[in-house]
């Protein structure tokens, strides 16, 4: 379970910054800028929690503060239990978090990059490789496991990040924008391992700007903009109370409403 109550994160800009960017959304008096502003919500076991909102919203600096890699200015967040401040070691333990700007070292083959970090989560040698085994099958990635990842493509490549996010078989989940850049068959693997990831009971949370990927995965939602919460709920009464036409226009109108 994740557990966000009343989470902000203020960044301190320079003095150029300040001056950019005083009027615009978020930004303050004295020139700061709050990317996530007092938001709340929560991510059951067993459910697929969707964060969405436009660029700039807020989205993957809460991912990130979820994962321990940036701290809060004010408020908590407790994965498994675990406050990620002040028991941070415990939440990467059971926590995985794919992101895009993580990059992968070329000269390394998908076999080692996985390997490593399995070793950094100290994972057994014959658990790791029927896990490896798996993941690899499902993600059909046997026939590049053994290339260097500079000469893979950037499916092939998302699907290591993948793999090396979930080895140790973490009971959160975190997925920012996984499907972004990738052909359909690429993408139609990974919403089917976010699916089974459910069926496993583990928490699950993602990010997308694809309407189409909140529809098929989406149990708990969270629209966030310009750091604010402007929805949060089940998926079904986010559908029932719609005044929009599509998922797309509805999305749209909440967040003119919200400006």
């Amino acid at each position: 379970m994740i557990v966000v109550e009343d989470l902000w994160k203020t960044f301190k800009l320079s003095r150029q910054q300040k001056k950019e960017l005083r009027d615009t959304p978020g930004g303050r008096r004295d020139g700061n800028v709050d990317a996530v502003a007092g938001i709340t919500f929560t991510c059951q076991p067993g459910r697929i929690f969707s964060l969405l909102g436009p660029n700039g919203a807020g989205k993957t600096t809460t991912l990130r503060m979820i994962a321990t890699l940036l701290k809060p200015t004010s408020g908590t967040i407790k994965v498994a239990g675990f406050d990620v401040v002040k028991e941070a070691q415990e939440v990467r333990r059971r926590l995985g978090f794919l992101t895009g700007t993580t990059k992968l070292y070329d000269r390394l083959t998908p076999n080692e990059v996985v390997k490593y970090y399995a070793d950094l989560h100290g994972m057994d040698k014959a658990l790791f490789e029927k896990r490896k085994e798996e993941l690899f099958t499902v993600l059909d990635m046997h026939d590049f496991a053994k290339r260097r990842i500079g000469k893979l493509s950037t499916g092939m490549k998302q699907k290591v990040s993948i793999v090396r996010t979930i080895i140790h078989d973490p009971d959160i989940v975190v997925f920012d924008e996984p499907t972004v850049g990738l052909d359909v068959i690429t993408a139609k693997n990974i919403i089917e391992l976010i699916r089974d990831c459910k069926r496993q009971g583990k928490t699950v949370i993602f990010s997308t700007h694809i309407m189409g990927e909140v529809s098929l995965l989406s149990d708990d939602l969270a629209i966030i903009h310009d750091g604010k919460l402007v929805y949060g709920g089940s998926y079904k009464e986010f559908v029932g109370q719609m005044k929009g036409e599509s998922l797309v226009e509805e999305f749209i109108r909440l967040l003119e409403e919200a400006r």
